[in-house]
């Protein structure tokens, strides 16, 4: 497995190229920005996009969809539950942050808590993981984790924030550190990590800010 990262846009997220390099075949998580650049990104690999998969649906992790299917006509797959963000609510939020916006046109396959979808001969299996968003998930394979806003390195995702629940962020984080503590971390923004390092380091994974929280 070989994991590519591009950090895009204005927001800084990260968009991750995930390739079974002994099949050839690959899934882009999470098409942020600049889709010139990401549509690069799968050329130069060499790999046979299959699909798109998001993590959650927020103007900073759809924004090059359009750009990236005129390229590649491949399937998005999103939790249902964060349709209204995809179809209505980022909109929204990109004229309110005053960015440009191209609104994905792709209807959307859903997917559920514990489905597997592959890449190749991998798999990954869904984790949903609402807090940031309703809809949020991880996508956890062979030692890895692609975990969107959910966890950073020493942090988390906002939850002050329109449809985002800290409570429901409490048991995803809960959840989220069972995870092996070997597990690579691959975030929305910032650094790579590891479930084990931010448990020793980020009091939000570790329970103790929701301890004093409380």
């Amino acid at each position: 497995m070989k994991i590519d990262v591009r950090t895009v846009g204005a927001f800084e997220e990260n968009c991750y190229l995930v390739v079974d390099e002994a099949s050839g075949r690959a899934v882009l998580v999470d098409p942020g920005d600049e889709g010139s650049r990401l549509v690069e990104m799968v050329k130069a690999s060499g790999a046979t996009l299959d699909a798109i998969w998001l993590t959650h649906a927020h103007l900073d992790h759809i924004g090059a969809i359009n750009t990236v299917r005129a390229a590649y006509a491949v399937p998005v797959h999103l939790h249902p539950l964060d349709l209204p963000l995809y179809e209505t609510l980022s909109a929204y939020s990109a004229r309110m942050y005053g960015v440009p916006w191209d609104q994905p046109d792709a209807v959307p396959v859903p997917f559920a808590g514990g489905d597997v979808l592959s890449c190749g001969a991998l798999q990954f299996t869904v984790m949903h993981v609402p807090g940031h968003a309703p809809g949020h998930v991880s996508f956890n394979g062979p030692g890895v984790s692609l975990s969107g806003d959910l966890l950073f390195a020493g942090s988390v995702g906002r939850t002050d924030i329109p449809l985002a629940d800290p409570s429901a962020m409490d048991a995803s984080l809960e959840r989220f550190a069972t995870l092996s503590a070997a597990t690579h971390v691959y975030p929305g923004h910032g650094p790579a990590t590891t479930i084990g390092k931010e448990l020793e380091t980020n009091p939000f994974l570790s329970g103790r800010a929701r301890t004093i929280k409380r």
